[in-house]
């Protein structure tokens, strides 16, 4: 059997220093206390996969049924301590994120991606300091054709994203406010 080339990532020991969250220190049951109803709360059906396990930022949003490539020119644009939501439609039959656009999303600034479908390399997900939640994994990645809507509303785990909202996620799940929380 071949030996499979592994990509190694900066295995970061603390947040990058110009990270959007760096010292940022929250719980999204912490908010959900302190804000109430001013915060809707995700369904709990994502796993995480990044090795940032709390993360938060403004949304921006993507819309494709089944094709990485959105993903990919979104998260090669400035993040600017984003999140990147992605409306993948539930589909688990292919990956809309994998190391290789998660790393360009580290190096890029983004906060996090939130992948409403699989991603895929989890094992090196982990080493790369983004937030990352998503539904499962496929080692399938998905297609290159397709239609794909951008910065436009998007509903999925009973709340809606619109761009411009600001989004909080943690080991306990997803929170989305209106307006910056702190």
């Amino acid at each position: 059997m071949p030996e499979v080339a592994r990509r190694t990532f900066p295995c970061p020991v603390t947040c990058r220093p110009t990270c959007h969250n760096a010292g940022m220190l929250f719980t999204t049951a912490d908010l959900c206390d302190q804000h109430g109803d001013a915060v809707r709360v995700a369904e709990p059906i994502f796993r995480d996969f990044g090795f940032r396990k709390a993360f938060f930022g403004p949304v921006t949003t993507v819309v494709t049924p089944g094709d990485f490539t959105p993903v990919a020119a979104a998260l090669d644009e400035t993040g600017l301590g984003r999140v990147l939501v992605v409306e993948g439609a539930g589909a688990r039959d292919g990956a809309l994120l994998g190391d290789r656009l998660a790393f360009l999303a580290y190096e890029h600034n983004w906060s996090g991606v939130i992948v409403h479908g699989s991603v895929r390399d989890s094992g090196e997900l982990q080493s790369i300091d983004i937030g990352i939640k998503a539904l499962g994994t496929s080692p399938r990645r998905g297609t290159t054709s397709g239609t794909s809507q951008r910065d436009i509303p998007v509903a999925f785990a009973g709340v809606l994203f619109r761009p411009g909202d600001w989004v909080y996620g943690d080991q306990d799940g997803l929170l989305v406010a209106d307006t910056k929380l702190f």
